[in-house]
């Protein structure tokens, strides 16, 4: 099967030192592949999306030296294909309505484990949906953090595919997309390494590959909280891209080449050493 990974960011603010690592990481693996690499903006949660972020991340990747193999895509525009995916979840009534709220879970910690609503239905409001979870382990084979497992209903239980508002979730849009897209290798942040065993159960329940996944180190500020979550979020500026370059590798283990004068310079001499069975072993890493 032909390579082909994807970075997807969400346009939630310019491009940041955490952003640029899962860019550089993921169009290494799939030049390294002689696979293609594609870039899908999560565009699906318009009260986080900060506006122009989404045009400004994808003129800035060209400018780093990494131009995707197909035009971008935006999930905005992908909303029939999680209908239809939806539908087809509760139509196997693998889905159900939930109007619970935190108070009704509390005694659960906030985590769903009932397969049904505990709440009375409220037919004055639109209830969140909800995918029931079995009572067993989810385990797959990360390519950085090696064998991982999950027991679905302890951890996160029946959790919500589409909110309230009726935007879709992040996991469902994700599943369905790297489905489309020929996904066979997602390459991004270890923030979302627990969140890989529901999308591997939403892959069974829709019937859809599962593909191989390999979680990079994560970019932390001097407190230790995510770079993308942090005040100090140390946007990059496109202008000037080698600096930010040269540390992206080195975050990810690679010694990049002090005599490269352009970023694309930059990245063929980094994948020519590049391995990423070699990659640091995945550890979180601060900056000042």
């Amino acid at each position: 099967m032909n390579y082909r990974g994807r970075f997807a960011p969400s346009p939630t603010g310019l491009l940041h030192a955490g952003s640029l690592v899962a860019a550089v990481g993921s169009w290494l693996c799939a030049r390294h592949a002689n696979g293609r690499w594609l870039v899908r903006m999560e565009d699906i949660d318009p009260p986080r999306e900060v506006p122009g972020s989404a045009a400004a991340i994808l003129s800035a990747l060209p400018g780093f030296g990494m131009t995707a193999d197909e035009p971008a895509i935006y999930q905005s525009s992908r909303i029939a294909a999680y209908d239809a995916a939806f539908e087809q979840l509760r139509e196997a009534e693998l889905v159900f309505p939930c109007w619970c709220s935190r108070s009704d879970l509390a005694a659960t910690g906030g985590i769903h484990r009932d397969g049904h609503c505990i709440a009375p239905p409220d037919l004055h409001r639109a209830p969140a949906w909800r995918i029931r979870v079995p009572d067993e382990c989810i385990a797959f084979f990360d390519e950085l953090q090696g064998s991982q497992q999950q027991r679905l209903r302890e951890v996160v239980g029946d959790f919500v595919i589409r909110r309230v508002e009726g935007f879709y979730s992040y996991q469902l849009a994700c599943v369905v997309d790297d489905a489309w897209q020929g996904i066979t290798q997602v390459v991004r942040g270890s923030d979302l390494l627990d969140s890989t065993p529901r999308q591997i159960w939403l892959q069974r329940c829709l019937g859809l590959p599962t593909p191989g996944y390999l979680h990079l180190p994560l970019v932390l500020d001097s407190d230790g909280r995510k770079l993308s979550k942090s005040e100090r979020s140390q946007e990059i500026d496109p202008s000037n891209p080698m600096h930010a370059l040269r540390r992206a590798l080195s975050f990810l283990g690679i010694a990049p080449d002090e005599t490269a004068v352009y970023p694309l310079e930059l990245l063929e001499v980094a994948l020519r050493q590049f391995d990423p069975h070699q990659l640091t072993q995945c550890s979180d890493h601060r900056v000042a």
